[in-house]
């Protein structure tokens, strides 16, 4: 009864959102329209009576989705990425729309008003945004402060980079600013992650080499903490870049990866648009498979050694389940939720519930590498 009751009630909220509020919103500048939800999701998520309407209208759980991981309880696998609740708003509202856990930022050491308007636009045709926000945040202080002594009800992960300004193009700054954030975030939360591959700083990427990434790690390194620690990885590095890294990171404190950030490749196949503004980064559909086979490739080089977070592209339970069956035993979304509504959480971790029974698994961690351990063994047969 229960889950006939969930499925029909996605089916109207998808079809009320994708017919109604969607066309609604996406008559408007899509940064507006951000700040105009992250506003009502202040508001929903600020009592217990809004919040538990919420959760009645979007919630879901089931037992088979529960894990723990790097020593944290996820209710399910399905987190939201940094770079949509940049400021911590929402970590209020977050678990009664349904999902697992979140991450709020990216987080640099000084505020940053990030780049000029604009700096967010859709691809609707490749289902896809690009994305210029330049790290656009309150700072560590601010938001650290914010969150001091704060309870919450789902894993809350703090993603830190460095701030975006002319400072940085320094590395000895640049290394400066990110221990900055680091440090103002060691207690607070659950997890951190250590962004090296923000495509719209100044700068660029420069933590993507190895060499400058040890000295950041090295830094990091001497800051205590007991949280887990994920690298957000470019899905545009080369597999000797991938592999220099991981030879790198095993000297240091790192749990695992997200896999990935934003792309800044322009000649990919599944962009449909002509006219794609030449700045910025790529989200949604367009990334999906640069992060699966960087998913796969990591698993096939790591196996369970770290944990591999899935990130891009996912839109549904299938998605989802595709990048859980390559390697990845957490996932994060903003894009699909955007395109299909907030529905879409709880119906992605319903179907996955309905794919794990077809597979005759009773945990989502039992499906966790399954294609890529079928690969490996046929690899080492051939």
């Amino acid at each position: 009864m229960y889950e006939t009751w969930i499925k029909g009630r996605n089916a109207i909220n998808g079809f009320l959102y994708q017919y109604a509020a969607k066309p609604l919103f996406f008559l408007f500048d899509p940064e507006d329209t951000h700040n105009l939800l992250t506003l009502k999701g202040r508001f929903l998520g600020s009592n217990p009576l809004t919040r538990g309407l919420i959760a009645f209208f979007f919630g879901y759980q089931n037992k088979k989705l529960e894990q723990t991981i790097a020593g944290i309880r996820f209710p399910n696998p399905l987190g939201l990425a940094a770079g949509f609740d940049k400021d911590a708003h929402l970590t209020a509202i977050l678990p009664a729309v349904g999902f697992g856990y979140a991450e709020v930022g990216s987080i640099t050491g000084e505020p940053c008003q990030g780049n000029p308007r604009p700096r967010l636009w859709r691809l609707k045709q490749s289902k896809g945004l690009v994305i210029y926000y330049g790290l656009k945040n309150q700072g560590c202080a601010v938001i650290a402060g914010k969150l001091k002594n704060k309870k919450f009800t789902i894993p809350i992960g703090t993603s830190v980079a460095m701030t975006n300004c002319a400072k940085n193009l320094d590395i000895n700054e640049a290394i400066k600013d990110y221990a900055k954030a680091f440090r103002a975030f060691a207690a607070i939360g659950a997890y951190t992650t250590v962004n090296i591959s923000c495509p719209n700083a100044q700068g660029g990427q420069p933590f993507s080499d190895p060499a400058n990434l040890d000295r950041l790690l090295s830094e990091l390194d001497k800051i205590t903490t007991t949280k887990p620690i994920f690298l957000k990885m470019s899905p545009d590095l080369s597999r000797e870049q991938i592999d220099l890294i991981l030879d790198m990171v095993r000297k240091h404190r790192v749990n695992g990866f997200i896999c990935t950030n934003l792309t800044k490749n322009r000649n990919n196949p599944k962009i449909v648009e002509k006219n794609v503004p030449a700045k910025g980064g790529i989200s949604g559909k367009p990334v999906e498979d640069l992060s699966n086979d960087l998913i796969r490739y990591l698993y096939k080089k790591i196996g369970n050694q770290y944990v591999i977070i899935g990130c891009g592209g996912i839109f549904s339970a299938a998605d989802a389940y595709k990048k859980i069956k390559a390697g990845a035993s957490l996932l994060q979304m903003i894009t699909g939720l955007i395109f299909e509504g907030p529905q879409v959480i709880s119906a992605i971790n319903q179907g996955l519930v309905k794919l794990l029974k077809q597979d005759g698994y009773q945990n989502i961690s039992e499906a966790v590498g399954t294609d890529s351990k079928m690969t490996i063994t046929y690899d080492q047969r051939t």
